[in-house]
């Protein structure tokens, strides 16, 4: 069987040794260049065929940002991995190379304190990133795990059941890779008189939650924002989980509002979408509507089981439009859906539920 191919572009020297090193630990990779410019990538990309390409942002000659707008005029399904600082300049530069087309992130290394930690980030975010993007079927999460396209066609999944469904107070979304992208093409459709609020987690680190909220809402018609503790859910307003905090909702006297804790991770994130969907379903009942959008894992699916349960809906984006099926898939394979969808037609269904029954007050 043959390697996923790996081209790294970054113009740090030890960063090119580092990832070589690390990546060529994996029996399933195999670093077939680097390149210390982008104009050096395009190049290389011709002469290396490579399956997926990780790309820093700050380079001489050609930057990361114009190697990605370059890369996509020839290559149009290469993925590509931003590896980039944690910094607000940089993360804001970042979420632009997404929408340029690159699928993903990760942070470099930085600050760590030992080459160790370093390489240990790099296993556990960088290595699963690649294999999940990579056009070849190698396991995503622990050893001999099957790949998703493999275990979808053991297993068929359960067929969705149509039942009679309660109004919808609250909108809740779970998002991760390709999520940014996905967010923007469905947040400028919602309108301005949304009856209802709109609970985001996208698992990103911090800086990043907060400058995605921030583009997010120069697009959109509805105000879009980083949760803050204590904030009162409105109809019509978005919040955004922050990066390294579970995002819940608490009901103080007559208004919901959101609180934020440090808890430990779930399902290795933090933010993550199961805390939320189980925070609301514990305030809503069965007036939530769910939506799992594009990502790795399965984060989502336990509190998607228990919004099920209470008689709220869940929607799953589609296998075709999503940049990875895991936490859609994962739903979906559970028979806990409503409605399986593309992309496009999100933001529509997402306002037809809304708006197909009236929004009610919560009965505590």
């Amino acid at each position: 069987m043959s390697k996923i191919r790996v081209l790294i572009v970054d113009d740090s020297v030890v960063i090119r040794r580092l990832l070589t090193t690390e990546l060529s630990e994996d029996s399933n990779i195999e670093v077939v260049g680097a390149a210390a410019t982008g104009k050096i990538a395009l190049s290389k990309i011709m002469t290396t065929s490579p399956d997926v390409v990780t790309m820093d942002i700050e380079m001489p000659e050609m930057d990361g940002l114009a190697a990605v707008t370059e890369i996509r005029k020839t290559h149009s399904t290469l993925p590509i991995i931003m590896f980039s600082t944690m910094s607000q300049r940089v993360a804001r530069e970042t979420l632009e190379a997404l929408a340029r087309g690159a699928n993903d992130y990760v942070t470099k290394p930085a600050n760590m304190g030992s080459p160790t930690l370093a390489m240990q980030h790099i296993r556990e975010e960088l290595v699963p990133k690649i294999k999940a993007l990579a056009t070849k079927p190698y396991p995503v999460q622990g050893k001999n795990r099957p790949p998703l396209t493999q275990a979808r066609t053991a297993s068929e999944p359960k067929p969705m059941v149509s039942r009679k469904r309660l109004p919808v107070d609250i909108v809740a979304i779970g998002v991760s890779t390709g999520g940014p992208s996905a967010l923007a093409e469905i947040l400028p459709h919602i309108p301005n008189d949304c009856p209802v609020p709109i609970l985001i987690v996208q698992h990103m680190p911090p800086i990043f939650t907060k400058c995605l909220a921030e583009r997010l809402a120069n697009q959109a018609q509805v105000p879009i924002h980083e949760g803050q503790k204590g904030d009162i859910l409105k109809p019509g307003h978005v919040s955004i989980a922050p990066g390294d905090y579970h995002m819940v909702v608490e009901r103080q006297g007559t208004e919901v509002v959101l609180g934020l804790n440090q808890h430990p991770p779930e399902n290795s994130c933090r933010p993550a979408v199961d805390v939320m969907f189980r925070s609301v379903v514990n305030v809503y009942g069965g007036r939530v509507l769910a939506v799992l959008l594009t990502g790795m894992g399965k984060d989502g699916l336990r509190g998607a089981e228990m919004i099920h349960e209470a008689g709220g809906q869940v929607i799953a984006q589609d296998e075709a439009s999503s940049v990875v099926w895991g936490m859609p898939g994962a739903v979906v394979q559970a028979g806990l859906v409503d409605a399986i969808l593309p992309l496009s037609q999100i933001s529509t269904e997402i306002m037809n539920k809304v708006r197909s029954g009236q929004a009610q007050p919560v009965i505590v």
